[in-house]
C-alpha cells in the first residue's frame, strides 16, 4: 500500500528532527521585510537574513515544509499549469538547512537514506548531478560533491553526471551568497515522457521538459560570497538549503506520473466531478481545466488565507489573474455561475491540520472567491463574445495578431489579464500584439509624480545604528558618521545651510519608520549651537537609521557631536499607538473575534487601522467599540513592555500578531494591565507583540474617537480615528457644523436628524408630481430602434420612481412608439422599465421581461414582469450608459 501525503510530509519532518533539526513551521506566502518577492517562492526565503549574515537563529539545523507561489515576477510556472501533470502555482517545499553547521557529506548521505532506505526508492533510477564548473566565469567544478556522492552512498559513480551554471549554481543575487547545487533525478521509465509539450528534443538526465527523468531533491552548498567586482570569496561559515517538490515526490512514491492523480489533488478532483458531470481522464480539454481550476483554487485558498487579497495591483493583481484563469477554464467544464469558491473548504479539509491558518479562516477565503467569481462572471461571458469576434475577424483577414487596441479593451472593459487573452490566443494559433496593448496602457495610466521631496535611495553597505534609545523621550549626545544623498553615503565633510541629506549617527533617540509607525521628526543640534539640522522623517535602511531632512542654520560635519531631540510629535505618536491596540481589542470584543489586523498606519495625526471583516461594520458596533475603547482610557490602566523568547510568547494566550510579519526573537510585547503576560495573560487580555512606543498608562491617550470606516479591498475594513489634542478638535469642528445646521433649520439640534427626513420625503414628494409632466415632455431618447411596428426608444430619465417610469412608457406608447426601455439611478441604485406593444410581441416575439433582463445584467441585476411591461434594479450605476447600449443592440438583433 502506498504512503498518504501526510505520511510522506510526517516521515521528512522526523527523520530530520531525529538527526537534531528543529521544526519551523511555513512562513506567510505574504514576503516578509523583502520587498523584491511578490510571494514567498521557496523555503529559504525565510532564512534569508542568515544566509546574508543580517541575522541569526537559536538553533544551526531547521527542518519544515514551506508554502510556496511561483506566478509573477522571476519565477514564474503560471502559463505551464494545466498543459503539463507536475506544473504548479501552488507547491509545497520540503526542506532541511544547516546554518553554518554540517556540509556536504551530512546532506548528501542523508538524502540517499532517505529517499532509499526510508521510502524504498529504487537505487537503479536515481541520478545525481553535480556543478561541472564553467571556464568562462572562472568556477571551478564541485569536485568534492562528485567524490562524495559515491564514497557515502552506493550510487555508481557512473551514476553521479555534470551539469551547467543555469542548474546547478544558486545565486542570491548579483552579488552575495552563493554556491554549487547538486540535485537528485529520478527516472520513471520510458512511458512518462511523450514529448508532446516539447516536440523533437531529445529526453534525458537534466534536459528540459523531459518528463522521463524529473529532478526529485535540490541540495545547495552556500559556500561563496560573490563581490561587486564578480570575485568569489569562501564564506567564512558555510550553509545548507535544500529543496524537495512535495508534490512531485508524492506522485513518485505513490506510483503516479500525473501529480494531479495524487491523494493530494484527489479530493478536488472528486469535488469537481459532482459539480460538473466530468471526471479527471475524460478527455485532453477537460482534463487541462480541471488541472488548472485545481491548482488555481489551491493558489487562491492559501494566499487569501494569508492576507493577499485580489486587488488591481501587486500581489493582489497576481492573485485576481490566478482566479479569473480558472474561472474562464471553467467555461470549458460548462461551468456558467461561481462554483470555485466551494473548492475552499475541500482544501481546508485536505490541509487544514498542517496549514491551520487555512482552517481557520476559510469561511473568509470562500467569501472572497466568490465575490470575484460574481463579479468576472458578469463579463466573462460578454468578454469572451467580443474575444472571438476579433478572433474570427483576424483569421478571416488571413493574419496571426490580436491587436493591442481589443487586449486593452478586454482588460478596460472586462477585466481580462491580458495573459489570459495571449492564452486565448494560443489556443487559436494566434498571438497578441503586446508593445501595442503596453501603448495602450501607457495612455491609459494618470501620470503622477513624486513633486521635489527628498528621496533617499536603497543602498547598502551603511553602518550600524545604536537606537536602543529610541524607547525613552530623553535628548542624547551621538557622533555624525555621515550622511546620504542619492545613492551615495558620505563619510567626509560638512553639511552647508539649507542642503538636504539623510543623517547618519552612532547612535540614536529616533524611531526610525517600521511596523505601520510613521518616524520620528525632531532635530539634531551641535553642542554649541552652531548648527541645527531639521529631521522630518526617520527611516530605517537595514540597521541603519536615516535622518531625513534639511539644514535650518550653520553647518555640520562628520565627527561632530550633535543633540538628538525628538519632536514633541511623538507624544501624538504613542498616543494613536497605544489606541490601535485598545481598538484592536474591543474590534475583537464587539465582532466576536472573527477579524485579523491587515495592515496599520499610526501616525502624529491620526489612527488607520485595516482588519479582515466581510462587511460594514454597523454605526451601533462602532459606538460599542468607541465606548469600550475609551473605558479603557478612562480606567488609567498600567501599560507593561516585556522582551519574551519568542517561542514562550507564542504560547501566550490571546496574544495578537499581524499574520505573516517577521518577529526578532526574544520579540517585544506590549500589554495592558497585566505586567507578566507570559504566566498571568488569558484569552482577554490586551496583549500584542509590538516594537513600537507606547504610553505608561491608557488615560495618557485623552480621548478616542472614530471618524470614518470602510472598504478598502474584498473583505477588508478599514478605521480611521483620532485621540488626544486631535480628537478634541474634530469634536469641536463636529459642534461648530451641527451648530449652524440647527441654526439654519432652525431647530433644536436634536431635531436635526427628523427636520432633514421630513425634507427629504417633501421633495421626494414634489419630484413624483412633475416627474410625469417634466418626463415627457423633457425625455429625449438616446437610441431609436427601427421594428415592424413602429420606432422603439431607449434612454435615461434623470429621477428613478418606476410608477412614473411607467407612465412616461405609457405616453411614449400613445405617442406611437412600439417600444420603450427607461433608465434611471438614485443613490446609487438602478431602475429600469421595459414596456413592449401587444402587436411587437406577437409579430417579434419580442418580451419585456426578456429586453429589460438583458440591459440589468450590465448594471449587476436582474428583474421580470409581463410580456409587455417588465421592470428591474440593479446595483453599478457608473453601467446604466452601456446597460442601455446593450438594450438598444439586443432589440436590434431580435428585429432583424
Amino acid at each position: 500500500m502506498s504512503k498518504t501525503s501526510k505520511q510522506i510530509r510526517r516521515e521528512f519532518i522526523q527523520f530530520f528532527e531525529e538527526r537534531g533539526h528543529t521544526f519551523v513551521p511555513s512562513s506567510s506566502l505574504l514576503p516578509a521585510d523583502d520587498p523584491t518577492l511578490l510571494f514567498t517562492n521557496a523555503g529559504m526565503n525565510q532564512f534569508k537574513d542568515v544566509f546574508l549574515g543580517a541575522g541569526s537563529r537559536p538553533y544551526s539545523r531547521a527542518v519544515n515544509s514551506q508554502k510556496c507561489i511561483r506566478a509573477g515576477g522571476k519565477h514564474n510556472d503560471l502559463e505551464d499549469v494545466g498543459h503539463d501533470t507536475y506544473h504548479h502555482t501552488f507547491f509545497e517545499m520540503l526542506g532541511n538547512w544547516s546554518f553554518g553547521d554540517y556540509f556536504k557529506a551530512e546532506t548528501i548521505g542523508w538524502a540517499w537514506e532517505l529517499l532509499t532506505d526510508v521510502w524504498g526508492l529504487p537505487k537503479d533510477k536515481l541520478w545525481a548531478i553535480v556543478f561541472g564548473g564553467d571556464e568562462r566565469l572562472g568556477l571551478a567544478p564541485d569536485s568534492e560533491a562528485e567524490i562524495l556522492w559515491p564514497k557515502v552512498t552506493d550510487i555508481s559513480a557512473e551514476r553521479v553526471l555534470r551539469g551547467g551554471i543555469k542548474d546547478n549554481f544558486w545565486e542570491m543575487g548579483d552579488t552575495g551568497p552563493c554556491g554549487p547545487c547538486t540535485d537528485i533525478h529520478i527516472d520513471l521509465g520510458e512511458g512518462a515522457c511523450d514529448g508532446s509539450r516539447h516536440p523533437g528534443r531529445n529526453c534525458g538526465v537534466n534536459v528540459e521538459g523531459c518528463g522521463r527523468f524529473v529532478e526529485l531533491w535540490s541540495l545547495v552548498f552556500i559556500q561563496f560570497n560573490r563581490d561587486a567586482s564578480g570575485k568569489l570569496e569562501p564564506l567564512p561559515a558555510k550553509h545548507v538549503d535544500t529543496g524537495l517538490g512535495f508534490e512531485r515526490v508524492c506522485a513518485v512514491l505513490q506510483g503516479k506520473t500525473d501529480n494531479y492523480a495524487t491523494d493530494l489533488f484527489a479530493p478536488l478532483m472528486n469535488s469537481l466531478a459532482e459539480t460538473t458531470g466530468v471526471r479527471y481522464g475524460q478527455g485532453d480539454e477537460t482534463d487541462i481545466a480541471m488541472r488548472v481550476i485545481a491548482d488555481h483554487a489551491r493558489a487562491c485558498t492559501f494566499a487569501i488565507a494569508d492576507g493577499i487579497l485580489p486587488s488591481n495591483e501587486g500581489r493582489g493583481y497576481v492573485v485576481r489573474r490566478i482566479l479569473r484563469r480558472a474561472a474562464r477554464f471553467g467555461r470549458n467544464l460548462n461551468q456558467h455561475e461561481p462554483f470555485i469558491y466551494n473548492l475552499a473548504a475541500v482544501i481546508a479539509e485536505q490541509m487544514g491540520d498542517f496549514f491551520p491558518e487555512v482552517a481557520e479562516r476559510v469561511g473568509q477565503v470562500a467569501e472572497t472567491i466568490l465575490e470575484e467569481e460574481v463579479s468576472f462572471n458578469r463579463t466573462l461571458d460578454r468578454g469572451l463574445d467580443l474575444f472571438n469576434r476579433a478572433a474570427g475577424k483576424v483569421v478571416a483577414d488571413g493574419k496571426k495578431q490580436i491587436t493591442g487596441e481589443v487586449a486593452f479593451e478586454l482588460y478596460a472593459t472586462f477585466g481580462f489579464p491580458v495573459d489570459l487573452t495571449q492564452l486565448m490566443s494560443a489556443e487559436r494559433g494566434l498571438t497578441v500584439d503586446i508593445d501595442g496593448y503596453e501603448r495602450e496602457m501607457e495612455n491609459h495610466r494618470e501620470i503622477s509624480s513624486a513633486g521635489g521631496a527628498f528621496q533617499v535611495a536603497a543602498i547598502t553597505g551603511l553602518p550600524e545604528t545604536d537606537d536602543s534609545a529610541k524607547y525613552d523621550d530623553e535628548p542624547i549626545a551621538a557622533k555624525i558618521l555621515g550622511w546620504v544623498v542619492g545613492k551615495d553615503f558620505i563619510s567626509e565633510g560638512a553639511l552647508s545651510e539649507s542642503a538636504e541629506a539623510a543623517v547618519v549617527l552612532d547612535k540614536t533617540s529616533f524611531y526610525g519608520e517600521s511596523g505601520g509607525q510613521v518616524g520620528d521628526v525632531g532635530t539634531l543640534t551641535e553642542l554649541d549651537g552652531g548648527g541645527v539640522f531639521l529631521v522630518n522623517e526617520t527611516k530605517l535602511v537595514g540597521h541603519c537609521v536615516l535622518h531625513v531632512g534639511q539644514m535650518k542654520e550653520g553647518t555640520l560635519s562628520v565627527g561632530q557631536t550633535v543633540t538628538a531631540r525628538v519632536g514633541q510629535a511623538r507624544y501624538d505618536t504613542m498616543r494613536n499607538h497605544t489606541a490601535t491596540h485598545l481598538l484592536n481589542w474591543a474590534l475583537r470584543k464587539v465582532l466576536e473575534g472573527n477579524i485579523d489586523q491587515a495592515g496599520s498606519v499610526v501616525a502624529p495625526e491620526r489612527l488607520r487601522f485595516d482588519f479582515t471583516y466581510g462587511k460594514a461594520v454597523t454605526a451601533e458596533q462602532l459606538a460599542e467599540v468607541e465606548r469600550l475603547v475609551n473605558g479603557r482610557i478612562l480606567a488609567d490602566e498600567p501599560i507593561f513592555v516585556n522582551d519574551v523568547p519568542l517561542a514562550q510568547a507564542q504560547k501566550i494566550p490571546g496574544v495578537r500578531a499581524v499574520f505573516g510579519e517577521k518577529y526578532p526573537d526574544p520579540v517585544r510585547v506590549v500589554s495592558v494591565a497585566v505586567d507578566d503576560p507570559a504566566n498571568d495573560a488569558d484569552e482577554s487580555t490586551l496583549v500584542e507583540f509590538c516594537g513600537g512606543t507606547h504610553l505608561q498608562r491608557t488615560s495618557q491617550a485623552g480621548f478616542f474617537k472614530i471618524l470614518s470606516e470602510e472598504s478598502v479591498a474584498k473583505g477588508v475594513r478599514r478605521i480611521t480615528a483620532v485621540t488626544g489634542h486631535q480628537a478634541v478638535s474634530h469634536i469641536q469642528r463636529l459642534d461648530e457644523a451641527v451648530s449652524s445646521a440647527s441654526s439654519a433649520l432652525r431647530v433644536p439640534i436634536e431635531q436635526i436628524s427628523e427636520r432633514i427626513t421630513a425634507m427629504q420625503a417633501e421633495i421626494k414628494q414634489l419630484r413624483k408630481s412633475q416627474a410625469t409632466l417634466v418626463g415627457s415632455e423633457d425625455f429625449g431618447p438616446d437610441y431609436v430602434v427601427p421594428t415592424p411596428e413602429g420606432d422603439a426608444m431607449i434612454g435615461e430619465v434623470a429621477f428613478v420612481d418606476s410608477s412614473a417610469m411607467r407612465k412616461i412608457c405609457d405616453m411614449q406608447r400613445q405617442r406611437g412608439a412600439a417600444a420603450v426601455l427607461l433608465g434611471g439611478v438614485d443613490e446609487g441604485k438602478v431602475t429600469l422599465v421595459a414596456m413592449v406593444s401587444e402587436s411587437l410581441v406577437k409579430t417579434g416575439g419580442i418580451k419585456a421581461g426578456d429586453w429589460v433582463n438583458a440591459a440589468a445584467a450590465i448594471v449587476g441585476g436582474k428583474g421580470g414582469g409581463k410580456p409587455t411591461m417588465a421592470q428591474a434594479g440593479g446595483k453599478d450605476a457608473e453601467k446604466l450608459p452601456e446597460a442601455l447600449k446593450v438594450g438598444a443592440n439586443w432589440l436590434r438583433k431580435k428585429v432583424e
